[in-house]
């Protein structure tokens, strides 16, 4: 296995520095600027994330706190279900159909 290369260390006016030649420091401010890049998408994509968690917290609470005015049962031909859905004898209420498939994607076991 290779050793990385170590720094040429010299000083200057009585301080320590390392020196680099102009293809080291050319490739040290590329790969700032990516990091830089990287770090503005990182940014972006955990506020989605934290939106995302609020958004499907909000749904939670909204489905939770009309769960008491479902019957929780399939469908009937008439408008049996608070959310006026109408469907076939097995088609279940949409917020129980909502409330499922948050569970599976909030449990990942499941």
């Amino acid at each position: 296995m290779a050793r990385p290369p170590q720094p040429r260390r010299i000083t200057l006016g009585g301080r320590e520095a390392v020196a680099l030649t102009l293809r080291e420091y050319e490739q040290l401010v590329a790969s700032r600027r990516q990091i830089g890049g990287q770090s503005a998408r990182v940014r972006v994509l955990a506020q989605q994330a934290r939106r995302t968690e609020r958004l499907l917290h909000d749904l939670e609470t909204l489905i939770a706190a009309s769960r008491d005015d479902c019957p929780g049962r399939p469908h009937q031909a008439s408008a049996a279900c608070p959310d006026g859905a109408q469907g076939g004898a097995d088609a279940p209420c949409l917020r129980c159909a909502i409330a499922a498939l948050l569970r599976r994607h909030r449990d990942p076991a499941a």
